[in-house]
């Protein structure tokens, strides 16, 4: 059950960290999670899991790491298209 809801907060994460830097109108679904839970990582792992924790996760710094991730993939995407 542990799994589901980090899959669903991930979701999340990875849905507002698009909307925040106005590049995830075209990632699906399964791109958010990836975005939220990679972000997640990432942000917890530069700044550390302070905060409000849901499903294991501290939510600001995932926040914070996957709008970082958001926007390099972006970065990325653009230069070879």
């Amino acid at each position: 059950m542990h799994w589901l809801w980090v899959l669903i907060v991930g979701a999340v994460i990875g849905a507002i960290a698009g909307a925040v830097t106005n590049r995830g109108e075209s990632m699906g679904w399964i791109a958010n999670i990836i975005a939220g839970i990679v972000g997640s990582f990432i942000g917890e792992g530069i700044l550390g899991s302070w905060g409000p924790q849901l499903a294991g996760m501290a939510i600001v710094p995932s926040l914070i790491g996957a709008i970082i991730l958001v926007l390099i993939v972006s970065l990325v995407v653009r230069k070879k298209a």
